[in-house]
């Protein structure tokens, strides 16, 4: 099995050698830098590949939506955090998608490539846009719920502005978490204020495993960790008497979106690594009173976490992802007297709750599994609409979201209630991102 998160970036660097192969040993990244035209001539062959490409879709709730980015303190301790929020006006304006080249060199490193494939990366997404204004006000006169989000491993913080654009436009806050555990492919912070004043970025990539090194004490100590960084954005985020400063210096007023949270109505959510976050984060912190995780990855957490925590739970699967030891392990989170809940998306792969899903055409996404069978924009859809309706069931909301709480029972054409594994006849193994397995001997 692939890494989970950025298995999508894989079929990217896959589908460039198919367009045009390269013998990687005979370049060097150093003395070779790519000409403009060989640049011209990929980004020609890659159009081809990826005609019918679709862009990443607006949000379908009645608010208009913008975002920001936060970093409160120095050092790789600080809190990084890209913020989707109603907005005032109706503007339609777009944002960069990867802001910064060095995210493009954080994935290749993921890949195991040169840095040369970053290069090459950044030429063909470094201009893609999400559409969603940039640091425009908020929109007052109400208080919203806010949600943390977790990313999966490989990605960072702006790679699900599909999700937060849509659950913004329905009227929540959505903080996405930049992880600083080694598990984003890359992130950075400033050493201290005289850094941040000339923008001296200090880039932290992701941390590989050592040969010999055994995956799952690495994945435990990350995921209690990335808990940790959920709670401690929470913490910065709801701390009125606080005086948190943005170090990035953007003109975004951080007081007016403290009191613009409903302090009551707060839910952690993840996409894979991140799906597992949110069960660590609701083991760990009682604020966080439900959580969603997206095609969770179950590996990273200890037993005892599974059944400790009290609130409620919803699990949203991909048809493709999953496999028997996950969902066991998925299952042992079920306790008496406990909410959870648990579809799976008819036709869905796991690329189908991140951006890569909108990046490439429908041959290329169905070839290299960054699109299933099931159209991209009706799976995000599916997914928003019964993350909405559990959403307002378990944090009280005076909505309408309560029309799709069918979706969360699996009642739709596209959904299965529970899951499509069986449990009972396949092996159980339980898998690792390096594409080994660990027999389960249960």
């Amino acid at each position: 099995m692939r890494p989970p998160t950025l298995h999508a970036l894989l079929c990217l660097c896959s589908c460039l050698t198919l367009v045009r192969p390269f013998d990687w040993q005979e370049l060097n990244p150093v003395a070779h830098i790519e000409s403009s035209a060989r640049i011209s001539k990929l980004q020609a062959l890659m159009a081809a590949a990826m005609f019918g490409q679709t862009k990443i879709p607006t949000g379908n709730g009645p608010y208009s939506v913008s975002c920001t980015d936060l970093m409160f303190k120095y050092t790789n301790k600080s809190t990084f955090l890209r913020v989707y929020y109603p907005s005032q006006g109706d503007e339609h304006s777009e944002t960069i998608w990867i802001p910064n080249k060095e995210y493009f060199f954080g994935l290749s490193k993921f890949l195991g490539t040169r840095w040369l494939m970053g290069k090459i990366l950044n030429s063909l997404f470094g201009s893609m846009t999400a559409p969603v204004s940039w640091n425009s006000p908020l929109r007052t006169g109400e208080k919203y719920p806010l949600i943390v989000f977790s990313h999966g491993l490989g990605a960072f913080r702006t790679i699900y502005s599909a999700i937060g654009i849509d659950l913004a436009s329905h009227g929540f806050i959505v903080a996405v978490v930049e992880h600083r555990d080694g598990s984003a492919s890359a992130t950075y912070y400033y050493n201290d204020q005289s850094a941040a004043e000339i923008g001296k970025k200090t880039w932290l990539y992701l941390k590989t495993l050592k040969h010999g090194e055994e995956e799952v004490p690495l994945r435990n100590e990350q995921v209690q960790l990335r808990a940790k960084e959920c709670s401690q954005a929470l913490d910065l985020i709801l701390c009125v008497d606080c005086e948190t400063k943005n170090v990035l210096d953007l003109e975004f007023d951080i007081k007016q979106l403290k009191d613009s949270i409903d302090r009551n109505k707060i839910a952690v959510m993840g996409h894979s690594f991140g799906g597992a976050t949110v069960i660590q984060a609701l083991n760990d912190d009682q604020r966080f009173r439900c959580g969603i995780a997206l095609d969770a990855w179950m590996l990273p957490l200890a037993e005892e976490v599974l059944s400790n925590f009290s609130q409620p739970l919803f699990f949203i699967n991909s048809e493709r992802f999953q496999y028997p030891a996950n969902i066991i392990q998925m299952k042992k989170c079920d306790s008496p007297g406990k909410e959870r809940k648990m579809i799976t998306i008819k036709g869905s792969v796991h690329q189908n709750f991140a951006d890569f899903t909108f990046a490439t055409g429908k041959m290329i996404g169905h070839m290299f599994t960054l699109q299933g069978t099931i159209d991209s924009k009706v799976a995000l859809d599916l997914t928003n609409k019964a993350s909405l309706a559990f959403l307002q069931k378990h944090l009280e909301l005076q909505k309408d979201f309560d029309q799709w709480n069918d979706l969360i029972e699996g009642k739709d054409e596209n959904l299965i209630p529970g899951t499509n594994i069986d449990t009972t006849k396949q092996p159980v193994t339980l898998q690792n991102c390096t594409g080994t397995e660990k027999q389960n001997l249960d």
